[in-house]
């Protein structure tokens, strides 16, 4: 057994001594706020008096203080003095008073005078100290040849003296103005900008004179404006003063023209024989606003300028969306799992016994020899549980005596599952599979954290543990398009199901896959149920229980997703594609009519466990549906998982076997039972806990499955259902002739207290739609699937058409009326 990493947990001192609850109260927190703060007020006043009394109290401080008749000057005291003179002399230089500073702020925040963040304040005036101590160390202390401290203090100085040293003084000066750009840009993320125009001087001054010429010839444009209007005043004052000299006009006659002017100007009517001077921004023309005067000059009638006239029939036309639709909304936000939900274990990784490694080859050399079986070489790859070793037969050995000696290996060795490959396929040896003495627990994380999971591009990956290479064995479920699960109870198979669905919900959104779990042992996938709402799809029920575990459950549920896959069948005949990757991608891409049912497709994972319990109680009812999901459903993106500790072939069937070409073999009892997952020997050799094959093509492949526990599950489960993601499970549609009640009289007492207004709502909308009633009532989705399954039986509604509404038999609430006077209604 691998022990697992264990974190000790180590008590603090407040912990200890129960000091918890006494630095809860916000009397003490106050109490030494204040002291923080008259502590800081204390320090600065100490530091300024070094400034001016620093030179004697150095020299008083240094002789073992003040003797008789001695005095320190500094006006807090000897302490005073020796704390100025340490933080100051000894450590930071003038960059100290910053010390006083970050006590005041933790001070006022623990009285709660300003709410400051304690550990932003701390860390950036920490940072500026250290660095304005260096910085002035650096700069500053050539001008302060006679001062009694370094400028940045013996802090400063060591380390400019240090990095001088090793990188020289252009280092240093590299490195300071670096920190001061990366604290500029914590402070402000306008610091960016400024870099980048100090960098770019010509563009700068380029954009300064583009701003002035462009400030120039607004204010000439304004100029001119100002002058036309003043004319324009001028001339209008004189056309209405009939007695001016310079009017030769008739006014009774005169009639004006209103010209569009510049927005800032107020409108003034010029006469029609003014010429208006260019406009530096064209308007569009309207018709003109006639102005006349009646005889007496005492109103003006004009005629309001009718607004422009568009071209063209359409009104609002469409904007082209070029931005392609986020299927992720309104789940946006939602966070994958991380992986330190997962356990790491001690032995999780290779180990190479070179002793056993040479006795086992060294004895597997002996018992060929003993039979007459020469070779030529002899090679070993350790795996986390197997050992293969391929041997390389010497001219004129036949392959088939190395077979035959299966049995004698195995007691040589005195091992537990020898398994012989003659040959291996694509090269010209014969593996020797032997188990380790000391096998390796192959981790999920350790599978999760690899690159090539990562970084794969696969539509459904699963990752399912380790070769014997080391390396991570990853297939795809929408390329299989099916799996098959057998082995013995005991050997891994619940463990290889939940690897299969943690490395689907690590990569995958709710909005992307959805799984419907069938458990008719229920207590297999109990533990999903707190992602019910995000991951699960379920028909409507009265069940609230979103994990399948009824035998007519699992008919009606098999039967739905009949009805789904031909539901998503027709939409992909009317979208004109062929496969669910195809319409996701037009879909994305706003290439499909919304106004057509489309909407984008999640995939579809059904996990059956004990596959052999539902057929040994339901038989054909079981199996039609499976056959017929296994054979079309892959297009539309739905694919199934069957498990079953019971390989017969009453169970798997040669119909289910033809349409699952994917399959995973854990560890069996009889070579009959690796015949009939597999088609051929070698299942029954496996070594247990996790040890499998894969087949999906000639040759099966030796896995060693990823162990995932209870407890990761559970975290793994309680992260997801910490998200953000739908409300409640996905719908599937009702399955075809479904009866959920008793067919027979009704009472008063069989129908819902809201059935009438439900029925009337229906017929009145003309839409027989479930999710209409839940939204207009208010109502559960079960409760108004029970409301209208008994419209259905009285004829007020048809029968279920997948997602699409009902049809409504009912066409006026009279004949409502008469239909429900028979049963009291």
């Amino acid at each position: 057994m691998a022990s697992k990493k264990s974190k000790s947990e180590v008590k603090g001192f407040a912990e200890i001594f129960n000091l918890g609850h006494f630095f809860e109260s916000n009397t003490i927190k106050f109490l030494i706020g204040v002291i923080l703060i008259l502590f800081s007020c204390y320090t600065m006043i100490a530091f300024v008096s070094f400034l001016s009394t620093g030179a004697q109290d150095i020299s008083l401080l240094e002789n073992g203080g003040p003797k008789e008749g001695e005095k320190i000057l500094n006006i807090c005291g000897v302490g005073g003095a020796e704390m100025a003179r340490y933080f100051i002399q000894t450590c930071f230089g003038y960059a100290a008073f910053f010390i006083p500073v970050i006590f005041g702020a933790i001070g006022l925040r623990l009285v709660e005078a300003f709410a400051l963040n304690i550990w932003k304040w701390f860390f950036s005036t920490m940072l500026l100290m250290l660095w304005l101590s260096v910085a002035l160390a650096k700069f500053v202390e050539p001008f302060f040849c006679d001062s009694i401290f370094n400028p940045g203090g013996l802090h400063g100085k060591d380390v400019v003296s240090w990095v001088e040293g090793g990188i020289g003084a252009p280092g240093l000066i590299a490195i300071l103005v670096f920190v001061a750009i990366v604290y500029l840009v914590f402070l402000s993320s306008e610091t960016i900008n400024i870099v980048r125009k100090i960098l770019n001087p010509t563009g700068v001054i380029k954009n300064g004179l583009n701003s002035w010429h462009t400030m120039r010839e607004q204010q000439k444009e304004d100029a001119r404006l100002e002058e036309e209007r003043r004319k324009q005043e001028e001339e209008q004052n004189g056309a209405d003063n009939p007695d001016a000299e310079d009017s030769g006009e008739d006014t009774n006659g005169d009639f004006t023209i209103e010209l569009p002017v510049d927005n800032k100007q107020p409108e003034t009517p010029v006469t029609e024989k003014e010429t208006p001077k260019e406009n530096p921004e064209p308007q569009p023309e309207k018709k003109a606003v006639e102005q006349q005067t009646t005889d007496d000059g005492m109103m003006d009638v004009q005629v309001g300028a009718e607004e422009e006239k568009a071209s063209g029939n359409v009104i609002t036309e469409e904007e082209a969306l070029n931005t392609p639709i986020n299927h992720k909304e309104p789940w946006t936000k939602y966070q994958y799992p991380t992986l330190d939900l997962l356990n790491t274990y001690d032995n999780d990784g290779p180990y190479i016994d070179m002793d056993e490694q040479n006795e086992n080859k060294k004895r597997i050399v002996e018992v060929l020899d003993s039979f007459g079986v020469q070779i030529n070489t002899i090679k070993a790859t350790v795996g986390p549980t197997i050992t293969l070793y391929e041997i390389t037969p010497a001219e004129g050995v036949r392959i088939s005596k190395i077979r035959n000696l299966e049995d004698d290996i195995a007691l040589s060795l005195a091992a537990l599952g020898i398994r012989i490959i003659a040959p291996i396929p694509g090269k010209g040896t014969i593996g020797i599979e032997v188990p380790n003495k000391k096998q390796n627990i192959v981790s999920m994380e350790s599978i999760l954290n690899s690159k090539k999971f990562q970084t794969t591009e696969m539509a459904l990956p699963i990752a399912l543990g380790k070769t014997i290479t080391n390396e991570v064995f990853m297939v795809d479920l929408a390329k299989m398009p099916h799996l098959l699960v057998a082995g013995a109870t005991g050997q891994g198979k619940s463990v290889g199901l939940n690897a299969l669905i943690t490395s689907l919900l690590y990569k995958k959104h709710p909005n992307e896959l959805k799984f419907v779990l069938i458990d008719p042992k229920k207590v297999e996938f109990s533990i999903y149920s707190k992602i019910a709402n995000h991951f699960l799809a379920k028909i409507p029920d009265n069940d609230e229980e979103p994990i399948i575990t009824d035998v007519t459950k699992v008919v009606r549920t098999l039967n739905s997703l009949c009805e789904l896959m031909d539901y998503r069948y027709d939409m992909l005949k009317i979208a004109g594609v062929r496969n669910i990757k195809e319409y996701n991608e037009k879909y994305v891409n706003h290439k499909l009519d919304l106004r057509k049912g489309h909407e984008y497709m999640p995939y579809i994972v059904v996990v059956i466990d004990e596959f052999g319990d539902l057929i040994m109680t339901a038989g054909k009812e079981i199996e039609m549906p499976i056959a017929r999901i296994a054979q079309l459903a892959r297009a539309v993106g739905i694919h199934m998982v069957i498990a079953t500790q019971r390989p017969t072939t009453s169970i798997i069937t040669g119909n289910i076997k033809a349409n699952f070409p994917a399959r995973i073999a854990f560890k069996v009892s009889a070579v009959i039972d690796s015949r009939t997952i597999i088609d051929r020997p070698g299942a029954n050799q496996l070594i247990g806990r996790g040890d499998m094959l894969f087949l999906n093509g000639t040759e099966p492949v030796r896995v060693q499955c990823a162990f995932v526990d209870t407890p990761e599950v559970n975290r793994i489960n309680d992260f997801i259902s910490g998200q953000p993601g739908p409300v409640e499970p996905m719908e599937l549609p009702e399955p075809e002739n479904d009866v959920t009640a008793v067919e027979g009289d009704f009472g008063d007492d069989s129908f819902d207290d809201l059935f009438r207004t439900a029925a009337e709502l229906i017929v009145t909308s003309q839409q027989g739609s479930t999710s209409m009633i839940q939204r207009r009532l208010s109502l559960g989705y079960n409760r108004a699937g029970r409301i209208m399954d008994q419209m259905e039986r009285l004829g007020i509604v048809g029968q279920s058409q997948g997602s699409k509404p009902r049809e409504v038999l009912i066409t006026d609430l009279n004949s409502l009326d008469a239909l429900l006077k028979n049963y009291n209604l």
